[in-house]
């Protein structure tokens, strides 16, 4: 349990990294939050993931006062939430490309295993909202990420917090290319993360309590 929650935290943990030195290639296709490789993360579909999060969150949650506690502990959720979605798909080629493969029933396994040390189903959807913004419906899929991470480095003779396993990363991040709309900042292929951007006129959009210019 401990180790599996600290590839998950691990995980979590990269995408709030903000290395000095970016690597990014040209600006994201229009209408598109990210592009990797070929496949476009479109902004409706960023939008939605964190839709889900958000209501989650509410439904968790008693009073108004304890949802606005948990809007202002993730107040980065939407470059945060690309941030996870881009890294998904670098680490699912990754492991493609090393021949790793992950079946529903590992999934399944590791979910009922960790049901069972938290005290149930709900419980771990609770633990995962609360600790690394995911929705419960989204569990399965960050479950499968975990192992395919879990895997990967395996089959690189390491572990996920070895340079060896982000090593593996940043060369896939360099051959498929990764290119985020301005707006959420852009992508650092040596470190296979997200570095916000510092333009002047690009709006955080995720700022709790932001105004539009008068």
């Amino acid at each position: 349990m401990h180790r599996r929650r600290r590839t998950a935290l691990l995980l979590s943990a990269a995408i709030a990294a903000a290395p000095l030195l970016t690597a990014c290639g040209n600006d994201a296709r229009p209408g598109a939050a990210a592009v990797v490789g070929d496949q476009r993360i479109t902004v409706a579909q960023l939008e939605n993931r964190v839709d889900e999060v958000r209501a989650a969150q509410r439904s968790a949650v008693a009073d108004e006062a304890q949802y606005a506690q948990a809007i202002a502990k993730t107040g980065r959720l939407t470059r945060d939430t690309l941030h996870g979605m881009v890294l998904d798909k670098v680490l699912h080629q990754a492991a493609r490309d090393a021949g790793v493969t992950v079946s529903r029933k590992e999934v399944q396994e590791m979910r009922s295993g960790l049901e069972q040390q938290v005290g149930g189903a709900k419980a771990l959807e609770t633990a995962w909202l609360q600790q690394y913004s995911v929705a419960p419906e989204r569990l399965d899929e960050n479950l499968r990420l975990q192992l395919e991470a879990q895997k990967l480095a395996a089959k690189l003779g390491t572990d996920t917090s070895r340079p060896a396993f982000w090593k593996a990363l940043s060369e896939t991040s360099q051959k498929l290319g990764v290119d985020l709309n301005p707006r959420y900042g852009s992508w650092d292929v040596e470190k296979s993360g997200r570095v916000d951007a510092k333009t002047p006129w690009v709006r955080d959009l995720t700022a709790a309590g932001q105004q539009q210019p008068a």
